[in-house]
């Protein structure tokens, strides 16, 4: 099956060093992590961002996450509303509350017949409030009531607008956080969530939200999850995949990533979920 390459934030290519010496092109900067500046770094390394290269994968899953609904429903007469879910009182957050919501609209829509499809993102307000932002997908003809007037979201106020655009919305909220995250968030505090995909469009979401360099080298039907310490790993062969970049700090204190080495042929005879590990070479 061929997916449209237009849910990437980014073209897909070779990245430039496969085949080179490890090390090779290094300073070019690491796929998934935010090059700031070379200068003064040791050769071979570059400094990183790790709070741009949060944000920079956060707006990736949101928007594709988006997209992936948007793929999914393209032949079914359904259509995002926008709800915007504030709180009243400033301290009054709790994480169960929007997973709540959630629930309460998942339970109206399986009575008539209809499973929920959301994505959302959190933001925070001037006055120090963390609001919510979010997509719920629904069948032409049928109307949300408004969650506050219902007695599901009990906390403040909400609003629900028809969304033209969904993935230019929610990327506007997503694109905020750039001087936010960290800065006022409530500890613990989820900054995104979706749901409600079926398993090619997971998969697919998944792909898309790996490292540059994973994607390159995993197919499409790769389940590989994240394991601090390890890397990404294989969830039905438990074959680990380790990054190619080294990350470490600088006695000044700032991050610096240098390519170790780089996986060859990723991108032909893939046969199946990393079949090309036989392929990788190291230094």
């Amino acid at each position: 099956m061929v997916f449209p390459l237009l849910l990437s934030d980014q073209p897909l290519r070779p990245a430039p060093w496969r085949g080179a010496p490890p090390g090779a092109h290094a300073t070019r900067g690491g796929p998934g992590l935010v090059s700031t500046h070379t200068s003064g770094t040791p050769e071979g390394q570059v400094e990183v961002d790790p709070h741009r290269t949060r944000l920079r994968r956060l707006r990736r899953s949101v928007l594709t996450a988006v997209r992936m609904h948007e793929y999914e429903l393209r032949h079914q007469k359904f259509k995002p509303a926008m709800l915007t879910l504030t709180y009243r009182e400033v301290g009054a957050w709790n994480p169960r509350h929007i997973s709540e919501l959630l629930q309460r609209i998942r339970v109206w829509l399986r009575r008539r017949g209809y499973s929920l499809r959301y994505v959302w993102v959190a933001e925070l307000q001037q006055r120090g409030a963390l609001h919510y932002h979010a997509l719920v997908w629904l069948p032409r003809g049928l109307t949300l009531p408004k969650p506050d007037k219902q007695g599901w979201w009990t906390h403040g106020s909400t609003r629900i607008e028809w969304a033209r655009k969904p993935a230019g919305y929610l990327a506007k909220y997503a694109s905020k956080l750039d001087s936010k995250v960290g800065l006022g968030f409530p500890r613990g505090a989820r900054l995104f969530g979706k749901g409600g995909l079926e398993p090619f469009g997971r998969s697919v979401a998944q792909w898309f939200n790996l490292p540059q360099w994973a994607r390159e080298v995993c197919d499409l039907a790769g389940r590989a999850v994240r394991l601090k310490g390890m890397g990404l790993v294989d969830r039905e062969s438990g074959v680990c995949l380790p990054s190619p970049w080294r990350v470490s700090r600088s006695p000044s204190g700032t991050t610096l990533a240098e390519r170790a080495w780089s996986y060859v042929r990723a991108l032909r005879e893939v046969a199946g979920p990393f079949s090309w590990l036989a392929h990788a070479q190291r230094p």
